[in-house]
């Protein structure tokens, strides 16, 4: 089992850059995938990003490639998201999701473990 908490979120401006992290307590956390997730107003949670348990594949929503990285360093028990040129859309609450021997995955389902999330407001 883990538990995940992501930090990082914040109030940024049009074409601003944000890094949110999520932290992952428990064992073997290279044992597990993890999934970045994001739940605007009045919108179903939708994939963000995605990475493999072992760093072989990652896995972006078309509407964040090329603007945001996915990565993982398991000595510190930490995935990050780097966001880059951020717009308006972007603006929603960010959700880590960890899976055991998760392969990137873009659904929901596969993933057992979740964070409360972190708020990301682009403002215009």
């Amino acid at each position: 089992q883990v538990q995940v908490a992501e930090t990082g979120g914040g109030l940024v401006q049009t074409g601003g850059s944000l890094r949110l992290s999520c932290s992952a307590s428990g064992r073997s956390f290279e044992s597990y995938g993890f999934g970045w997730f994001r739940q605007a107003p009045d919108k179903e949670r939708e994939f963000v990003a995605g990475i493999s348990w072992n760093n072989a594949n990652t896995h972006y929503a078309d509407s964040v490639k090329g603007r945001f990285t996915i990565s993982r360093n398991n000595a510190r028990n930490t995935v990050y998201l780097q966001m880059n040129n951020l717009n308006p859309e972007d603006t929603a609450r960010y959700y880590c999701a960890a899976a055991l021997y998760g392969l990137a995955y873009d659904a929901r389902d596969p993933y057992d473990y979740w964070g409360q999330g972190t708020q990301v407001t682009v403002a215009s």
